[in-house]
Formats: C-alpha cells, sequence, structure tokens
C-alpha cells in the first residue's frame, strides 16, 4: 500500500522534473483509497498550466489537480520578485470527500 493513499477523499502530488525558470514540468500524481493516476504537468510563469495527457481520474479530481497546477504558476513571479525559489520541488495537498 501506497503511504500518500488516503483512506478517504484525494491526495493531490506535484514533483518537478525540470525547470529552466520561466517554466516547469511536474510529475502529476492523484492518490485516492482505491489507485493513483499520473500524468505530467507544465507550468508556465504566467499563470497557465497543462497537462501533457489525461490521468485518467475521474474528471472532478483531474480538474482540481488543475487548479493546483495553475495556482502554483500563479504564484511564481511573486516567489521569483520576492527572492523565492520559483519551483517548488514537492506540493502535496489533501481534498476531503465531498469538498
Amino acid at each position: 500500500m501506497n503511504d500518500l493513499r488516503p483512506t478517504e477523499g484525494a491526495r493531490f502530488l506535484l514533483e518537478r522534473l525540470t525547470e529552466d525558470g520561466t517554466r516547469a514540468t511536474y510529475r502529476a500524481t492523484i492518490y485516492t483509497p482505491d489507485g493513483e493516476y499520473s500524468t505530467t504537468a507544465i507550468l508556465v510563469d504566467d499563470g497557465t498550466a497543462t497537462l501533457a495527457a489525461s490521468s485518467g481520474a475521474p474528471s472532478e479530481l483531474e480538474g482540481m489537480l488543475v487548479m493546483l497546477a495553475r495556482l502554483t504558476a500563479r504564484g511564481a513571479a511573486k516567489r521569483r520578485d520576492d527572492g523565492l525559489f520559483v519551483w517548488p520541488a514537492r506540493l502535496l495537498r489533501w481534498r476531503g470527500p465531498g469538498r
């Protein structure tokens, strides 16, 4: 059993694969009690984020994954201005059932 797999709800994990300053590529995984769904996400510091392909997850969960990626991309310019590392190495979020 994967330690990231929740007993309820879903966990969303973005793990940075590459970055070049203005964009980053992440392994994007959704963990559910019954399985996991993975794809690649491309984030750009103009606030855009796209999935390279569908993860195969239910559309509601995949939509939440895209939202997390977009929020991360939107914050990139501010993190750069603040002198922080622009593209986090790893982001993990949990959403409970019905959220």
